[in-house]
């Protein structure tokens, strides 16, 4: 079982940076990929990034690529994602998500092994 706990989001201004961290619980998190979901209001749940259990592969949604980065600790059982030259359109309810499949599987579809509760980012234009 693992549990997932996101922090870090807030209200910012437009061109300015936040950082999400999701720290998990339960000893196998360094086999699961991790991902980033985004839920806007009267939208989709869609995806924004992933990254590999060893870290070494990351792929990005086109639309936070060169903004969003996303990195892992294994040590700390936490993955976290930094986002860069925000805009208004970035706010959204950020999810993480831990999966055994890759980080191209997870970027296809909605279905993920574990779900965090949600932080709330608001980027004010």
């Amino acid at each position: 079982q693992v549990q997932l706990v996101e922090s870090g989001g807030g209200l910012v201004q437009a061109g300015g940076s936040l950082r999400l961290s999701c720290a998990a619980s339960g000893r196998i998190f360094s086999y699961y990929a991790m991902g980033w979901f985004r839920q806007a209001p009267g939208k989709e749940r869609e995806f924004v990034a992933a990254i590999a259990w060893s870290g070494t592969t990351t792929y990005y949604a086109d639309s936070v690529k060169g903004r969003f980065t996303i990195s892992r600790d294994n040590a700390k059982n936490t993955v976290y994602l930094q986002m860069n030259r925000l805009k208004a359109e970035d706010t959204a309810v950020y999810y993480c998500a831990a999966d055994r499949a890759s980080v191209y599987v997870m970027g296809s579809r909605s279905e993920h092994d574990y779900w965090g509760q949600g932080t709330q980012v608001s980027v004010s234009s």
